[in-house]
């Protein structure tokens, strides 16, 4: 028996980087993965890919930018499995500028997803955790929310913002047996920090205290760890997984 057997989860992101990684070990502790990606042709391939090991995942084309995209989507996963357990929402993008030089257009791109699609996401969700009377909710911030970075105004705002709905939604949803976390990873080896000048990673890498950089496997195995009842009276918390990393 896995930690979260037939339990039915979201994971938004879920079709590459962190979040298929996730999307992975959900399914491994036993769980029923709803894959929430806005590329079609990554997340079919990741669907494919994880049902070819046998596990019960699905695949669906959503935007969490937008609202009636999203509401869409809980419609169909409620109709099919009858619940959702847990929501990990874990999609993110950045467009990295410094504050003289950031477009109108980068900084709402980034909130819109980042803020807005973590907004979205829960305020669907919820309801059916409502009725349920349990469910778990885990966003996605960021180191740099915690201790801000140079070029990033626009991302960091919003993985600040994560951490506050988070513990507002704990606050509100807890006697209605809902737990709110969120997760603040440090540098993480994926697509995102490839664009980082490999002198700037030394950089960072020296500073950790374990000396490396994070993969995608240390964020998944936290996000499960929260999603189960390892994590029965964790809420409200912002959990780092960074090396221990002081920036």
């Amino acid at each position: 028996m896995g930690l979260l057997e037939q339990k039915v989860v979201i994971v938004t992101g879920g079709a590459q980087g962190i979040g298929l990684c996730a999307a992975e070990r959900f399914a491994a502790e036993g769980a029923i993965v709803a894959i929430w990606d806005f590329n079609a042709e990554k997340g079919s391939v990741a669907e494919s890919q994880l049902r070819q090991q046998g596990h019960d995942v699905r695949f669906q084309q959503v935007n969490v930018a937008d609202m009636d995209s999203v509401k869409a989507a809980v419609q169909v996963l409620v109709a099919e499995t009858g619940r959702i357990d847990v929501l990990v929402n874990n999609a993110g993008i950045t467009r990295d500028a410094s504050l003289l030089k950031m477009t109108e257009e980068q900084w709402q791109q980034v909130i819109d997803v980042n803020l807005g699609g973590v907004f979205h996401c829960s305020q669907a969700v919820a309801p059916v955790m409502v009725e349920q009377k349990s469910g778990c909710i885990i966003n996605t911030s960021s180191v740099v929310g915690l201790y801000g970075n140079f070029g990033q105004t626009n991302y960091v705002a919003t993985k600040s913002g994560v951490i506050g709905m988070t513990k507002v939604w704990a606050r509100e949803l807890g006697r209605k047996g809902i737990r709110v976390n969120a997760v603040a990873p440090g540098f993480i080896a994926t697509d995102m920090v490839e664009t980082i000048p490999e002198n700037i990673i030394e950089q960072i890498v020296g500073r950790t205290p374990l000396a490396r950089m994070g993969n995608p496997e240390d964020i998944a195995n936290a996000y499960v760890y929260l999603a189960s009842d390892l994590a029965s009276f964790v809420s409200g918390t912002v959990l780092s997984v960074d090396g221990g990393l002081v920036l």
